[in-house]
C-alpha cells in the first residue's frame, strides 16, 4: 500500500487586486477587483514506504504549496490525498504524531531559549518518555556535530546549526513520513554534507518515507533514484533520476586532448558537433547521442588525439534546461 497516494490534487487562491494610486485605493472599498492563481493543478502520485523521492521545479511551480496540503496546513480546492492512510486537512491527532515537516525558511525552534529547551518541550507534547528522549538527542546531536550546542540560546546558533536543531525536533517521535523543504538552503557546503549525510542515514536505518524539495542538485543527486518534477502546478515527470538525461538530454560532451588545437582544426571539428570550449590542448565538442560512437572514430583518425573523454550532460543542467522551457 503507498504511503502517499494523491489524486487529482488542486489549491487555487483568490487574490485582491488592488488599483494603482489613492484612487485606485478608494475604488477598491466599493469593487473589489480579484484574481485566480492555480498553485497546484490537478497533481497525482503515488509514494511507496521508506521511498526517498526529490520533489523538483522552479520557484513558484507549486512544491511547498504541495507538501503544506500533504502536511494538513492548507485545505485543496479539489481532489484527494492519502498519507499514511489518513486524509492530511482533517488533521487527526492519530496522523499528526506520524508525520514531520521541515520548512527550510520556517523556525519551530523558541527564539530566545537554549536548543535542549525547546526539544524537552517538543517530548512533552508527543508524550516521549525521558530515557528515549535522551538516548534520541543523544544519538542526532552526535551525528550532526552540535552536541555542544544544546544549552546555547536559538539565536546565538549559526544558520547550519539552527538547522540541524531543526531536523533533531522534527525527528524526536520517530515519524513514519518526513517532509523536507529546501532543508540546505543558504548552509554551506561541509553542512549541506552532514545534513545529507544524516538525512541518507536516517532513511535508511528508520525506512521513514521522505519527500524533498531542493533547489541544490547535489542534495538530488546524492540522495534520491526517483524525482518527481512539478511546473506550473502539473507534473511534467515522475521517474527515476538517471531517465531524466536520456529523455531530455539528447547529446553528451566529448573532450578531446591533442597535439593541435588551432582554429583550423575548431572549424573541421564543427561537422562533428558544437564546439563549446576551445583550450590551447583540448576542445570540448556537444555530440548528438546517436553520432558519438562515428564522431570519435573519426577524430581519431583525423587528428594527433593524446586523450579522449566521452561525459553525460551534468544533471544540473538537463533540469536548468527543463525549467528554462
Amino acid at each position: 500500500m503507498p504511503v502517499i497516494e494523491v489524486k487529482n490534487l488542486t489549491k487555487a487562491f483568490r487574490t485582491y487586486k488592488k488599483q494603482p494610486g489613492f484612487s485606485g485605493a478608494f475604488k477598491g472599498l466599493f469593487h473589489r477587483q480579484y484574481e485566480q492563481t492555480i498553485a497546484v493543478n490537478d497533481v497525482s502520485f503515488q509514494i511507496e514506504p521508506g521511498e526517498l523521492v526529490g520533489f523538483l521545479g522552479p520557484n513558484g511551480a507549486g512544491k511547498t504549496t504541495t507538501l503544506k496540503m500533504l502536511a494538513g496546513l492548507l485545505y485543496p480546492t479539489s481532489g484527494a490525498a492519502k498519507v499514511l492512510g489518513h486524509t492530511p486537512w482533517e488533521r487527526h491527532d492519530d496522523y499528526r504524531r506520524q508525520f514531520a515537516l521541515v520548512l527550510g525558511q520556517k523556525n519551530q525552534l523558541w527564539w530566545d531559549l537554549p536548543a535542549r529547551e525547546s526539544l524537552e518541550l517538543n517530548a512533552k507534547i508527543y508524550g516521549i518518555p525521558k530515557d528515549c528522549f535522551e538516548k534520541t538527542v543523544g544519538d542526532m546531536t552526535e551525528l550532526l556535530g552540535v552536541k555542544d550546542k544544546l544549552n546555547i540560546s536559538v539565536r546565538e546558533l549559526s544558520l547550519g546549526e539552527r538547522m540541524k536543531m531543526e531536523l533533531i525536533a522534527s525527528l524526536l517521535h520517530q515519524p513514519k513520513v518526513l517532509f523536507l523543504d529546501e532543508p540546505t538552503i543558504g548552509l554551506d557546503v561541509t553542512s549541506q554534507k552532514t545534513v545529507r549525510d544524516f538525512i541518507r542515514r536516517h532513511n535508511a536505518e528508520q525506512k521513514t518515507t521522505i519527500l524533498l524539495t531542493s533547489h541544490y542538485m547535489a542534495d538530488i543527486q546524492e540522495l534520491c533514484d526517483r524525482v518527481i518534477i512539478i511546473d506550473q502546478g502539473k507534473i511534467f515527470f515522475d521517474g527515476k533520476l538517471s531517465e531524466i538525461v536520456d529523455r531530455f538530454a539528447d547529446f553528451k560532451l566529448v573532450t578531446i586532448q591533442c597535439n593541435s588545437t588551432d582554429t583550423h582544426v575548431a572549424e573541421q571539428l564543427s561537422g562533428y558537433g558544437e564546439v563549446v570550449e576551445k583550450e590551447s590542448t583540448s576542445i570540448k565538442l556537444r555530440v548528438k547521442r546517436d553520432r558519438v560512437i562515428p564522431a570519435c572514430k573519426a577524430l581519431l583518425d583525423e587528428l594527433t588525439v593524446t586523450d579522449i573523454d566521452i561525459q553525460e550532460v551534468p544533471i544540473e543542467d538537463v533540469i536548468r534546461q527543463i525549467f528554462s522551457r
